[in-house]
């Protein structure tokens, strides 16, 4: 039962999709015939639609239906053509003279029934092209049958009417083909033997003949009419003057008749303007001085009121200043009361103020003084301690340096001596290491260097000695002649013999050439430091050691 339900069902389905399928395409079947049925027209054609009626049907400028299959569209062309006209040859006239003419005709597809029906039956479905050929050989026929028919000069003269002719003469076969002529205007004649030139130019010397005489005629007449006109204008002239001048003689005597009236009657005012000057100034006199009077008068009684007046300003202004200057005197009371307050206010705490800096300054001076104290105290021990160790050191080591003397006896010291003399001329060399180089000019001058130095060497080894009282020199010469002569050495507590060495050069004495030595060269070392260095503000504390 179920599968029966179920099989109907789809039937069911199968027979409305058929349906609506079928639906679809005569709605698409009905739009493609109307499409392919609509038919518009232009304005400058017109579509014949022939097929189920006997009669056609014919759209200009509108739209219709065309029934596929069934109707048929032709067109026919209905505007406006242009028809060139040539004789092609030369055609006789009238009066047997063979002229070339071009012509351009104006046509046009009659748009009325009648017109429509003929042309459909010659022109259907052509362009202008192939209208304008079946078209031309009847304009041309007609027109050359219009040109046997007049006179050169005719045709000359009035082209339009020989257009009209042809026009006139061709609409009868035109007719026949549903055309219209619009116009038929003649562009060009010419003849064979140039006569319409040479009538041209007899014409125009008819023209000028007649233009000449007609000319001359006319300067004649101008000049007749000139003098005509110069003479009737000088007789106007003279008439004119004539006249201007008895009316101008009748004008001046009229003049002076007028001024002597006019003298007279101006006398007449003046005098008596006079005597109303006179009187006005009199009037005008009185009315001063009374007015004058009354000036017066109210000037006095003006200035008795304001006598008044400034007395009662004065008055008030007397009793506002006094109120003002009390009014001013109780002010800087009051101003001088309230500053001296402040001011004593402002010292007060100014001497408080003071005070207290005072108090904090002197305990900072007191916590600064005990440390300064403390700091030289220190300072002193510390001074004092080093002192005290460097002179232990030098003790120790001068009894070590005698001990060593007393030990090795003359060989150390005089081993001693040797050793210090490089040390001597180190020193005395030590400043030329700076000198990058040295130029000498003349002769001598490197002996004269070499003899300087010896003599700088020579001074300081005389003025060690000088310093101790010994002479070094004396005493390794000595040393050295004892030596040589096999004698006894030198010994230390002998006396100084003919060359000035001392008797008794004890080891102490050497030690002590030697310490002076080096002291002499740490001071110089010292010196020299001393003087390159900058001086250092910070070491001076102001304090004395």
């Amino acid at each position: 039962m179920t599968q029966l339900l179920v099989g109907a069902a789809f039937l069911a389905a199968d027979k409305m999709t058929l349906m609506i399928a079928g639906i679809v395409a005569a709605v698409i079947f009905l739009l493609i015939i109307i499409f392919t049925s609509y038919v518009k027209a232009p304005p400058n054609k017109a579509y014949i639609i022939t097929g189920l009626k006997k009669k056609p049907k014919i759209l200009i400028g509108k739209a219709g239906l065309k029934l596929p299959f069934l109707e048929r569209r032709d067109e026919l062309l209905i505007e406006q053509l242009s028809i060139d006209i040539k004789t092609g040859d030369y055609v006789p006239t009238a009066d047997f003279i063979g002229v070339n003419i071009d012509a351009v005709a104006k046509v046009q597809i009659r748009t009325d029934e009648e017109g429509i029906k003929l042309a459909m039956k010659n022109f259907l479905n052509m362009n202008s092209a192939q209208i304008n050929a079946q078209l031309v050989d009847s304009l041309q026929g007609n027109m050359r049958e219009i040109i046997g028919t007049i006179t050169l000069k005719e045709l000359c003269n009035d082209r339009k009417s020989f257009g009209d002719q042809v026009q006139e003469k061709a609409q009868v076969d035109m007719n026949n083909l549903g055309i219209q002529i619009i116009s038929c205007n003649i562009q060009h004649v010419e003849d064979k033997n140039d006569l319409i030139t040479a009538l041209g130019q007899d014409n125009m010397a008819t023209i000028q003949k007649t233009a000449s005489i007609a000319k001359a005629n006319a300067e004649r007449d101008v000049a007749i009419a000139q003098a005509v006109a110069a003479k009737e204008a000088n007789d106007a002239k003279v008439a004119s003057e004539t006249e201007i001048a008895i009316k101008q003689n009748d004008l001046a005597i009229k003049r002076s008749e007028l001024q002597v009236v006019q003298d007279t009657k101006k006398a007449e005012a003046d005098a008596a303007y006079r005597i109303q000057e006179q009187e006005q100034r009199k009037s005008i006199e009185v009315a001063n001085t009374e007015a004058d009077i009354a000036k017066q008068e109210k000037e006095i009684e003006l200035k008795m009121k304001e006598a008044q007046v400034r007395e009662q300003a004065l008055d008030a202004e007397i009793k506002k200043q006094a109120d003002a200057e009390r009014y001013r005197q109780q002010q800087m009371a009051d101003v001088e009361l309230y500053k001296r307050q402040k001011e004593a206010e402002a010292r007060k705490y100014e001497l408080a103020q003071q005070a207290e800096a005072k108090k904090i300054q002197a305990e900072a001076d007191l916590i600064a003084m005990q440390k300064e104290a403390e700091g030289i105290r220190a300072r002193g021990e510390a001074e004092a301690d080093a002192i005290r160790a460097k002179a232990e050191a030098e003790a120790i080591g001068i009894d070590k340096k005698a001990e060593a003397m007393q030990k090795y006896g003359e060989a150390a010291i005089i081993e001693m001596l040797c050793k210090m003399y490089p040390l001597v001329a180190e020193a005395i060399a030590k400043p030329l290491a700076n000198i990058d180089s040295i130029t000498m000019y003349g002769e001598g001058n490197t002996a004269r260097m070499t003899e300087d130095i010896t003599k700088s060497f020579k001074q300081t080894i005389d003025g060690i000695g000088d310093s101790l009282g010994i002479n070094l020199a004396a005493v390794i010469g000595s040393f050295a002649g004892t030596k040589l002569a096999g004698g006894p050495s030198l010994g230390l507590g002998q006396a100084a013999g003919a060359n000035g060495v001392p008797n008794n050069v004890s080891p102490e004495d050497v030690a002590k050439l030697v310490e002076a030595y080096k002291a002499q060269q740490d001071a110089k070392d010292t010196k020299s430091d001393a003087s390159d260095k900058p001086a250092d503000p910070s070491d001076d504390d102001g304090v004395e050691d």
